[in-house]
């Protein structure tokens, strides 16, 4: 009787799920980062060579 009310009482409890969802995007993020990195560094590298020519026209 006793182990039935631990098993319902962990089923409901959600606790954990949060850290399991904020790992889960973690990994998502971190992935889609490694797999377009040379995009990202190419993109990023374009951003800051404009910024930094129209702010010496200025």
């Amino acid at each position: 009787m006793a182990s039935g009310k631990k098993i319902k009482k962990f089923l409901k409890e959600e606790d954990g799920v949060t850290v399991i969802e904020i790992i889960l995007v973690l990994v998502v993020l971190i992935s889609l980062v490694l797999l377009f990195k040379k995009q990202l560094t190419s993109l990023v590298n374009t951003l800051l060579s404009k910024v930094t020519s129209q702010s010496n026209s200025v």
